[in-house]
């Protein structure tokens, strides 16, 4: 009994006002999301009028809006190499600081991997926006593009990290001692033995790496040159010159593909705890 009342008292389910407080906060972070993708389908020509009726013109013309289109191709080629080489990066840093004998700097190097998920956004594209300015001044390089990889890959690199990481520490460490007692190779235990068993947790690194590359915006304004516009930046350039309803659509478009991979990511962890 003394258990049950102490689980009671501690099980934050069970206090009072829980019900509640929960309802507002969900209604106040995903009540405006849905009045955007509600609002996708009013055939008002104005961002702001009253429903006018259903319609699925502002999607068709949202996919076929030349703009919107290549800015799309942008993102989701920018986030697809981000998240290849932030999680491969992801993968060798949570190998690193999981496996094996524990070595000096270890814990400085988890802090100075996860720094970027507590360091705020704009303070990271100022530094990264500095350092590529002092590369730009010393050996007069224009990077392109490539500063947008590397910006990305940088704060892609612990969202990849923590995943992999929680699967590595959750797998049992005698396979690799008995794949040493049958005479396979560092290499061949890791293939055959590390690598299928760590597959989840570096699939929902990935999934996670790509939605944060696919959405980000702070950073990556600061960072964007001309003609490196993602699709979060020319909404917000849209946004800025005028407000129609195929905005709605655009929007609802990126938080469809934002909630997929959120989906994926969450359910692939689901998967790997199971």
């Amino acid at each position: 009994m003394a258990k049950a009342f102490i689980k009671g008292v501690t099980d934050v389910k069970r206090q009072p006002g829980f019900g509640l407080i929960a309802g507002v906060c969900i209604a106040v972070l995903y009540l405006p999301l849905m009045i955007i993708a509600v609002y996708s389908f009013n055939a008002a020509s104005n961002i702001g009028a009253s429903w006018n009726g259903f319609t699925v013109d502002w999607y068709a013309s949202a996919l076929q809006n030349r703009e919107f289109y290549d800015s799309a191709i942008l993102s989701i080629g920018l986030a697809f190499a981000a998240m290849v080489i932030s999680t491969t990066l992801a993968t060798a840093a949570a190998l690193g600081t999981t496996r094996g004998r524990p070595w000096r700097g270890q814990t400085a190097t988890f802090v100075a991997i996860t720094t970027p998920l507590v360091v705020p956004e704009i303070v990271t594209g100022i530094s990264l926006l500095a350092f590529f300015a002092a590369i730009a001044a010393l050996v007069d390089i224009n990077l392109g593009l490539g500063k947008l990889l590397i910006t990305h890959v940088t704060f892609c690199i612990p969202f990849a990290y923590l995943p992999i990481k929680a699967r590595l520490e959750g797998m049992d460490d005698t396979l690799d001692s008995a794949a040493a007692d049958l005479y396979a190779t560092r290499w061949q235990t890791f293939r055959y033995v590390t690598l299928p068993l760590l597959v989840p947790g570096i699939s929902s690194g990935a999934a996670l790496a790509f939605i944060v590359s696919f959405d980000d915006f702070t950073i990556t304004q600061l960072i964007a040159g001309p003609g490196e516009t993602t699709l979060p930046l020319y909404i917000y350039t849209r946004i800025r010159r005028a407000l129609t309803p195929e905005i709605n659509a655009m929007c609802t478009l990126l938080l469809l593909i934002s909630f997929i991979f959120i989906i994926l990511s969450f359910g692939i962890s689901k998967r790997r705890s199971q």
